[in-house]
């Protein structure tokens, strides 16, 4: 029985895979993507077969992976960062219903958020939510309630997709949500481009973050009214000082 593997490449493909999703891609002779994660790993594997389709193609890309695979081969469709966070390994179990002689298995790897978090400091080391704000395929209007709750809740809130052309004003319009409820001076950050080449990150309060462009390759972090700035890194405190202190 042929095989769909669905693998997360990790925010940067090359050292941010794992053992386990290079160990697959080796083994598959057939790597399938979307173009733009495709060019992260065909230097790597130049003698595998690659396919690959645009965005707004996510169905017919799955039905080329098992169509590959019922030719008896095994099949990689790579994601960037884990394959079952805003990836394709819910959509891959859809479509393989119509394909129940090829079995299915995930891939996991580092997703944005906590490849983002590393490079940040330690933001993301209490309660936390991540929302995407790219309204392809959720109305903004429930995105608006997601990050209202969120923000109510105290969750440090990481944003996936927060800003492109057709949607430049939507982190401004987050911001304005999570400033009903944090102040304006709360420790924030983002990361463009995790792990890959041109790498930057920042640091900053809740209300510069407001009027900063960023981009469909950067990652936000909103921290809570605990997360502080320790010698240049987000740093989102667990709480262990404050346990000791009570059990003392």
């Amino acid at each position: 029985m042929s095989t769909v593997y669905v693998v997360g490449l990790g925010p940067g493909a090359g050292e941010q895979m794992t053992v386990r999703a290079e160990k697959i891609l080796e083994a598959c002779p057939v790597i399938l993507g979307y173009t733009v994660y495709i060019d992260l790993v065909r230097e790597q594997y130049p003698e595998k077969k690659f396919l690959s389709t645009p965005m707004k193609q996510e169905v017919k890309r799955c039905q080329m992976a098992f169509e590959e695979a019922v030719k008896g081969q095994d099949v990689a469709m790579v994601c960037s960062g884990d394959a079952g966070v805003y990836g394709m390994a819910g959509l891959i179990y859809e479509v393989g219903r119509e394909y129940p002689e090829i079995k299915i298995e995930i891939i996991p790897g580092i997703t944005a958020a906590t490849g983002g978090a590393a490079v940040l400091g330690a933001p993301l080391m209490h309660d936390f939510a991540v929302i995407s704000l790219s309204d392809l395929l959720t109305p903004w209007e429930q995105i608006e309630e997601r990050l209202e709750a969120a923000a109510k809740a105290g969750f440090v809130i990481c944003l996936y997709n927060p800003s492109s052309k057709k949607r430049a004003d939507y982190l401004q319009k987050a911001c304005d949500i999570f400033l009903k409820y944090r102040r304006p001076d709360t420790i924030c950050g983002f990361v463009k481009n995790i792990r890959r080449e041109g790498e930057t990150y920042q640091i900053l309060p809740l209300e510069i973050l407001r009027e900063t462009a960023v981009d469909m390759f950067t990652t936000v972090y909103i921290g809570t009214e605990k997360t502080m700035e320790l010698n240049g890194k987000m740093v989102t405190p667990r709480g262990y000082r404050e346990m000791k202190k009570e059990k003392a």
